[in-house]
């Protein structure tokens, strides 16, 4: 093989291998870190203190018990005109929303967050993993309505101890969404196997047939820092994205913090691409510069010394 084609070829297998590199570290953090119900609780763990998902957090629920509340004052009332919800006091909202955030900075709430997140997470991996499944995936609230209740009643709120905890299926994954979820699961779980050794193996093959091995390690090292950087801009574009695209009570800070969270580990793995091959580019480029010095002579070169005329 001549070496503008080893050139040529060791190129197109250096360029691909930095192309799968940032792919592949994106399939392996969407099977083995959102994949993994473990690392998604640890991951959203930090988030039970965060100030905004508090504040989204205890938004939410208040609203939900006061639509209780408002329910039963008109049962227990007798208000002409059944169903119809009567509007609670001023001082009975500012009791349930001030419940309500407390109920978040206790320890029975961090222990609920954690519960809630590993049975929905749990919920969606076994509907996306068990093909005969084709049900949407729910998730009840009733004990978090339960507990607020209960806190609601020590602190004496008016009627707190009627409000009614039925089961609230909240729906987290559509039946429609279940099945094209399902193939793309399938995809991803593919390709973090596959994506990471392809683009190994992509980069050993171009480095070996090249016609000058200590640049192709040179552009390898430079391809893969340069994907690293455009899988972290992705990251923060899909941030801007994300968090626009979201509706009602989880957008803005909340939905940032959460967005945060899930991509820690794909940031890191961005960062460690980075490193990691502008160090192998520099390695490389030091270890050129220094077998070209060991080449240059060191001194005068020493000739034959000249023979003396006889006189």
């Amino acid at each position: 093989m001549s070496p503008r084609l080893r050139s040529r070829l060791s190129a197109l297998l250096t360029v691909l291998a930095c192309l799968l590199a940032p792919c592949g570290a994106l399939a392996a953090w969407a099977a083995y870190g959102l994949g993994d119900t473990g690392r998604y609780v640890a991951a959203m763990a930090p988030l039970a203190t965060d100030p905004h998902v508090r504040e989204a957090v205890a938004d939410a629920v208040g609203e939900g018990v006061l639509a209780e509340v408002e329910t039963a004052g008109a049962r227990d009332t007798g208000v002409p005109g059944a169903g119809q919800a009567v509007p609670a006091s001023d001082g009975v909202r500012l009791f349930v929303r001030d419940a309500a955030r407390s109920f978040t900075r206790t320890a029975a709430y961090r222990a609920g967050w954690d519960a809630a997140n590993r049975t929905v997470h749990g919920a969606v991996v076994r509907a996306l993993r068990d093909e005969r499944t084709g049900r949407a995936v729910t998730v009840d609230l009733a004990p978090v309505t339960a507990r607020v209740r209960d806190r609601l009643a020590e602190d004496h709120v008016p009627m707190a101890d009627r409000i009614p905890v039925r089961p609230t299926p909240v729906t987290v994954l559509p039946a429609h969404d279940v099945d094209r979820l399902r193939k793309g699961y399938h995809v991803v779980d593919v390709a973090a196997f596959w994506l990471p050794l392809a683009a190994v193996v992509f980069a050993v093959a171009g480095i070996a047939v090249a016609a000058c091995r200590r640049r192709a390690v040179t552009a390898t090292g430079l391809g893969t820092a340069l994907g690293g950087g455009l899988l972290a801009l992705a990251v923060v574009v899909g941030r801007r994205l994300t968090v626009a695209g979201l509706p009602g009570p989880v957008d803005g800070p909340a939905a940032g913090a959460v967005y945060d969270a899930l991509t820690a580990t794909l940031r890191t793995a961005a960062w460690v691409l980075v490193g990691l091959g502008l160090a192998v580019a520099v390695l490389s480029w030091l270890a050129g510069r220094l077998r070209a010095r060991r080449r240059v002579p060191t001194g005068p070169a020493v000739g034959p010394a000249p023979s003396r005329a006889r006189l």
